[in-house]
């Protein structure tokens, strides 16, 4: 009759660990290239958007055409597939902070969100 012990169980599960950090199947630790772009391309314009808000001789036009290009930029945010454990929890987070603003109101946005999941 074979004994395992818990040392040797801990010791075969180091030799695991070990090998899928090898070979990159392990966690990762940041949201991967694609979701960064789309991220920062709706912080860009997000940035936009409020200068043109607080632009004081701004014309209507201004805000409007990047409120649309705001819009646009967060739709993609909402209907990135993340397929990664990281993504995925970045997306959320990013997401979460975007709604405790008030900002992700629109029927829109939650149809992204749930098209992507599937």
């Amino acid at each position: 009759m074979s004994r395992i012990s818990r040392r040797k169980v801990l010791a075969g599960s180091a030799v695991l660990g070990t090998t899928l950090v090898g070979t990159g199947i392990a966690r990762e630790r940041e949201p991967s290239r694609e979701l960064t772009k789309v991220i920062e391309a709706h912080k860009a314009a997000y940035t936009t958007f409020m200068k043109a808000i607080r632009k004081p001789h701004g014309t209507r036009n201004d805000h409007t055409a990047s409120s649309r290009a705001e819009e646009k930029a967060l739709l993609a945010v909402c209907g990135f597939s993340a397929i990664s454990e990281t993504d995925r929890r970045a997306k959320a987070t990013y997401l979460l902070q975007i709604e405790a603003r008030g900002e992700l109101d629109l029927r829109e946005h939650m149809r992204a969100v749930l098209f992507a999941m599937m």
